[in-house]
């Protein structure tokens, strides 16, 4: 089992804006609302050289809303312990972990719209995500409006 695996288990992501796929890779991401999928994905990096020791590292996650992908899983979006947090997940048919991106400043993701592979998540203050379902580094076809608020 994999750290990220550990975490999402008992409903916890590492506080850093990032992407953590169940097999252990990570990467640093930023909102960036001048992209058209309303992040950029940065640099790898070693989950496992995070302060596992230090309680303040991880934050509690709920789910706010779902998207049903059939037999094909679910995508779970929601809100970290403090109000300036939000998630975006997606899981498989058995709500295991698939990938994962937090960001410590998107506020909370309330809302999610399907269209085709794509998926565009947005939060309370009007932070825009759009993924493609099965995999987040893909580009998703046209821009998005980012930031509404």
């Amino acid at each position: 089992m994999t750290t990220i695996e550990r975490l999402w288990g008992g409903f916890e992501l590492p506080v850093k804006d990032a992407l953590h796929h169940a097999d252990g890779h990570s990467h640093e991401v930023v909102l960036d609302p001048g992209a058209p999928s309303g992040f950029t994905v940065l640099a790898p990096f070693d989950l496992e050289e995070l302060p596992a020791g230090d309680p303040s590292w991880v934050s509690s996650v709920d789910g706010l809303v779902t998207a049903d992908l059939g037999g094909k899983g679910l995508l779970w979006g929601g809100e970290g312990s403090y109000g300036s947090e939000g998630f975006i997940a997606r899981l498989t048919a058995d709500r295991a972990l698939m990938w994962a991106m937090f960001f410590t400043e998107s506020n909370p993701f309330d809302r999610i719209r399907l269209s085709g592979s794509t998926a565009t998540f947005t939060s309370t203050s009007g932070y825009e995500i759009a993924v493609h379902v099965d995999d987040p580094r893909t580009l998703v076809p046209g821009p998005v409006s980012n930031r509404t608020g």
